[in-house]
């Protein structure tokens, strides 16, 4: 039978509508077969350095396309402080068969490494991952761990306490007994002060039940406070400055959250940021780019001079302005 021109049109119309819909169905298809990824986050506490390195990583996952509901879920766990809570994480983490774990702080890296050496581990606000075991080395970590380093410049913060008390003889601290963290940081700044021919007092902490005694058992006899990236420390600030401000001694301390929870000053560097840096880190994991064992620990990119306007105020102090000119003033 012959086709007329008509018959022509609608044959081509129908087999031009069967290969879009076809395409349509390989496109749904594509979409549908697109990898989805489980990744579990713990963190250790709630306190606001950590918070913000949490919101960084997941920020930093979605700024290289991985987002929650489209091809990401994250099962987010805080462990408020609790070991036992941190093991059950670990082991929920793991019977999940999680693509990744991102760990926010030491304890919680220490759990969940000691949980699982074949899911890779990324960590953040963690000072030195050899020391708390958890990499060989910070250039070739070796196992399925690695990450962010928190380590914060130590030496500038002892410089800038030292130009804001120029007068300074003697450096309270206190810290927690149960963070490798906070006992490199102060071995590191008691060395350096020494160095410097101050005297620096120190007193541990368990928890944050201890702080406000620990806080009254030094600052009579002291000059200034320095505080290290301390969990217990970091998430009752208040309670410290509620002791140091009545007797008028300031707080230099480790990060910008510290300062605007009431220390004075810090040479620090930005969580969020250290937590953006953790989140590409995990994004060329997911993509294959690189494994925990090869991939290098990074230290956070950007650091920042902070000053308390209402923390000058309240202890009547005069900053230098060679200090005052690079400074970042927050209430």
């Amino acid at each position: 039978m012959r086709m007329t021109k008509a018959m022509k049109c609608i044959a081509l119309g129908i087999t031009a509508l069967g290969l879009s819909v076809m395409a349509g169905c390989g496109g749904d298809r594509q979409a549908a077969g697109e990898k989805s990824y489980k990744i579990g986050v713990v963190q250790l506490v709630e306190h606001n350095a950590l918070d913000a390195a949490n919101r960084g990583f997941v920020d930093g996952l979605k700024e290289r396309g991985y987002e929650e509901g489209k091809n990401l879920t994250i099962d987010r766990q805080n462990a408020q402080a609790d070991q036992s809570n941190l093991q059950n994480i670990a082991q929920r983490f793991v019977s999940d068969k999680v693509d990744l774990i991102c760990a926010i702080a030491t304890p919680a890296a220490q759990s969940v490494a000691n949980a699982t050496r074949d899911i890779p581990i990324v960590g953040t606000a963690i000072t030195d991952y050899v020391s708390a075991k958890l990499a060989q080395s910070n250039a070739v970590p070796g196992g399925n761990v690695t990450g962010t380093s928190d380590l914060n410049p130590i030496k500038q913060q002892i410089d800038l306490l030292m130009k804001i008390y120029p007068n300074a003889k003697t450096i309270g601290t206190i810290y927690s007994s149960s963070e490798i963290n906070s006992e490199i940081q102060i071995k590191t700044m008691t060395e350096y002060a020494q160095s410097k021919g101050l005297t620096v007092r120190a007193a541990t902490v368990s928890t944050v039940n201890d702080i406000q005694q620990a806080a009254q058992s030094l600052v009579g006899d002291v000059d200034v406070f320095y505080e290290p990236t301390d969990n217990v420390i970091s998430s009752s600030i208040p309670t410290l400055v509620s002791v140091t401000d009545a007797a008028g001694k300031g707080v230099i301390c480790a990060e910008p959250f510290m300062v605007t929870g009431g220390c004075l000053a810090t040479y620090g560097i930005d969580y969020y940021k250290l937590g953006v840096q953790t989140g590409e880190m995990a994004a060329d994991i997911l993509e294959g780019k690189s494994k925990p064992a090869n991939m290098p620990i990074e230290t956070a990119r950007d650091l920042t001079l902070v000053i308390s306007k209402s923390g000058i105020e309240k202890l009547g102090l005069t900053i230098p302005e060679d200090v005052l000119k690079d400074a970042t003033l927050v209430d």
